[in-house]
């Protein structure tokens, strides 16, 4: 027991020190500087993953993998990121990643995921093959994983524009649309113009999915635009956050836009 509380301790300290400074590059100057505020912003993981016997833990973020363990040799390995192969009739993604002395197989695949350690569920089982270049034979890990959903979407939103036309309280029974958010508990809540509205979301970084939509009954009138509202949140696929503007598309086109409400 003591030797298993030793290896837990050692492993959260490898990730304290592989976080805790991150390089900052000023090209203008052409200094190097460590600014961790700057770099957490810029490094942010959107999917994280781990196993144990050994340890191990992968962080994926936009610019870079980053793969820590307690494995001799493989302590903290860093990849740049790489897009994934994807399969076309399942949701399984597969990173394949090499750097100057490590190569790395991450594959993620949605299913539910049990940690054997801890009384967890993830929704993703996640392997990792990994050795070093000289070698012939890949070490095989197996872990869970999950998701992290975009912290900028955990916000109240109020419609604006659907399917490019500006929209005002006149076009719905009492005000405008709007959804809030809960990254949280990946649900969401709100007024869909007539009726209220609630569901789950689904990420996986840039995708956004509003699911297992619930509204209230009350009879609209003709024309209130509450239907094409619904459906156009229901065709969402992709997500843009800027200026406080919080844009719904797929690959059609934009379908929804938002202003974040203070």
């Amino acid at each position: 027991m003591k030797g298993y509380l030793l290896n837990i301790l050692i492993f959260n300290l490898l990730l304290v020190s592989c976080k805790s400074k991150t390089i900052y590059r000023d090209t203008e100057n052409n200094n190097t500087t460590y600014n961790e505020s700057v770099m957490k912003e810029i490094v942010k993981p959107y999917f994280k993953a781990g196993g144990n016997e050994p340890f191990w833990n992968i962080e994926i973020a936009n610019n870079q993998i980053l793969f820590t363990s307690l494995i001799e040799g493989f302590e903290k390995v860093q990849f740049d990121h790489v897009d994934p192969i994807r399969v076309m009739d399942a949701n399984v993604k597969t990173y394949r990643l090499k750097n100057n002395d490590v190569s790395l197989n991450i594959t993620i695949s949605q299913k539910e995921c049990s940690d054997t350690m801890a009384d967890k569920v993830s929704s993703y089982s996640v392997r990792a093959d990994i050795k070093k270049n000289t070698e012939k034979e890949y070490q095989l890990l197996n872990g869970c994983g999950n998701y992290i959903a975009d912290y900028r979407l955990h916000d109240i939103w109020s419609l604006d524009y659907l399917k490019g036309k500006k929209v005002t309280s006149e076009n719905f029974a009492k005000q405008k649309p709007y959804i809030e958010i809960n990254n949280a508990e990946n649900t969401f809540m709100g007024y869909a113009g007539c009726n209220t509205v609630n569901g789950k979301i689904f990420t996986e970084n840039k995708l956004l999915r509003f699911t297992d939509v619930i509204t209230t009954l009350k009879m609209c009138l003709p024309n209130n635009e509450e239907t094409a509202f619904l459906q156009a949140l229901q065709s969402a696929t992709a997500y843009k956050i800027e200026q406080n503007s919080l844009t719904l598309s797929n690959p059609s086109g934009d379908l929804l836009v938002f202003r974040k409400v203070d």
